[in-house]
């Protein structure tokens, strides 16, 4: 099953993919994820139709999840930040990204919350390290580069995200 655009992808072509990733990995790679994704679809663990009132409150404010390649000094290979604005008040979680497992899992740990009003930092506060059992992490399920992410939270949610946020 090939989808080039998120207006192709039914949440049953989602359980489907889901359903194959589990079984036969995905064979993604972290270069596949670096870009700057907004989220368009969301599913609360165990729903089959998307929160469209949950999806529209984080396009309003502006929420994306950046993937990029970690310096050559960090052990992890990717960093990741996930924010919210309101005008040029912005709130951010920066940290570690690191892929386990064949299907694979991304998983990541926020080290800093900053709060920044346009280029000024307001607030930045280093945060405490999960233990290893509570490690967030998306359960890959596909991707189309430069098109769309699909993957399932630790807490059971369905997350479809857009590349180049607007």
């Amino acid at each position: 099953m090939t989808f080039t655009t998120l207006d192709q992808l039914s949440h049953q072509d989602i359980l489907g993919l889901e359903h194959r990733a589990r079984k036969n990995g995905t064979a993604i790679a972290p270069s596949m994820l670096i870009g700057r994704w907004c989220p368009r679809k969301l599913w609360a663990a165990g729903q089959d139709q998307a929160n469209a009132l949950q999806s529209l409150a984080l396009n309003l404010l502006g929420a994306e999840l950046v993937i990029e390649n970690s310096s050559a000094l960090m052990p992890e290979p990717l960093q990741l930040s996930n924010s919210v604005r309101i005008g040029p008040l912005m709130l951010r979680f920066r940290g570690a990204a690191w892929f386990s497992g064949r299907r694979p899992l991304l998983q990541f740990r926020f080290d800093e919350l900053e709060l920044r009003l346009g280029p000024w930092i307001l607030f930045k506060r280093q945060l405490p390290k999960p233990e290893p059992r509570r490690t967030p992490f998306f359960a890959l399920i596909g991707v189309n580069p430069r098109g769309w992410l699909l993957a399932r939270g630790r807490g059971g949610g369905l997350a479809l995200w857009q590349c180049q946020c607007a």
